[in-house]
């Protein structure tokens, strides 16, 4: 069935409609990933986006419920060149088509990704509609007018807390949006792991006497989050504390820095970035469309990448306070970057 593709900036682009035939409207970014669509899919810093992959062929090898890294697909729409009707993996449980149509996600293919990803390099990221409808400009509009993104940490939270047993060093998850494999990175290690929602209070954290506070990955701008920055600000000065992503960018609101938007993001598995401290470069994951500004006076910057020279991570200079903005627990991507988890770990 013919559908296309509406973009802010009045571009559209045709294709073929696959997955569950529903229009829906979100923030159009691009996946430079040659696989990993399925952790993608399942990734919740995507929500409230639709993720155009530049990779031509996806879904050739399906999808598995071992490598997911939530309960379900977080992304409001998917794009790519050409999506594979018939998977050979030995681990395949579903088609692409078919998990997003269970999973009500609308997907769009034929489109010309190529150019697509230009125009999102060059004008940056904008809304867009994938709708199977002639839309008037006044719809379009409304449509535009009535997509936000603003609480999307509260969507993807946990609702209530809950304990993963372990025998080492207690660590207290701030859930952002949390992916599994981050959670995993933590149990390998032996830790002791407890994950509260976005919203708990400092002192409720507290409470449970942990050794180590973490702030995990999560969609949308972190200067909308301004109660959680203040309880952040509070734990600051009582544990150590470590974050990626999303918590990156709290923890440099938190003490004092700025973070902005970037024009496109960095989205992919191939984001070479410089470890200051070891005078190494190595090649992570990334997936996040802010960064830190500017870093708060009290700390020194760690990594940064070496595409564009933004901070990719921080170190406090008298507290024990580290983070990093790229994915040490890779999935998908390359694990060159996994000895961070270690890090923090050291932070005690």
């Amino acid at each position: 069935m013919n559908a296309k593709l509406i973009l802010e900036n009045g571009m559209v682009f045709q294709g073929r409609a696959f997955g569950y035939l529903e229009e829906t409207v979100g923030e159009v970014v691009f996946n430079t990933g040659m696989t990993g669509y399925q952790e993608v899919l399942t990734d919740p810093s995507y929500f409230g986006q639709i993720v155009t992959m530049t990779y031509p062929l996806i879904g050739n090898y399906g999808l598995n419920l071992q490598d997911i890294e939530s309960k379900g697909p977080k992304v409001k729409g998917f794009i790519v060149r050409e999506c594979c009707d018939y998977p050979s993996n030995f681990r395949c449980e579903i088609k692409l088509e078919d998990y997003l149509k269970n999973n009500k996600i609308m997907a769009l293919e034929k489109v010309d990704t190529r150019a697509l990803t230009k125009v999102l390099r060059n004008s940056g990221t904008m809304k867009g509609i994938i709708t199977l409808e002639e839309l008037t400009d006044k719809a379009i509009k409304e449509k535009f007018d009535g997509f936000s993104n603003v609480d999307a940490v509260k969507q993807v939270t946990t609702e209530a807390p809950y304990t993963i047993e372990g025998p080492g060093k207690h660590v207290a998850v701030m859930d952002f949006g949390i992916k599994a494999n981050i959670l995993h990175s933590f149990k390998q290690r032996g830790c002791k792991i407890t994950v509260f929602p976005a919203s708990t209070s400092y002192e409720e954290i507290l409470a449970v006497n942990p050794d180590l506070i973490f702030l995990s990955n999560g969609p949308g701008d972190p200067e909308d989050l301004k109660d959680i920055i203040q309880n952040i600000k509070a734990l600051a000065l009582k544990k150590p504390i470590v974050g990626i992503c999303l918590g990156h960018q709290l923890l440099a609101l938190a003490l004092g820095g700025k973070t902005a938007k970037l024009k496109f993001g960095h989205r992919g598995c191939n984001h070479p970035v410089k470890d200051l401290e070891e005078n190494r470069v190595y090649i992570t994951s990334q997936n996040h469309g802010y960064f830190v500004e500017q870093l708060p006076a009290s700390t020194v910057a760690t990594h940064v990448s070496m595409n564009d020279g933004t901070v990719e991570g921080m170190r406090h200079n008298t507290l024990p306070i580290y983070s990093v903005q790229f994915h040490p627990e890779a999935s998908p991507g390359p694990r060159d970057v996994n000895y961070i988890f270690d890090k923090f770990l050291e932070v005690l």
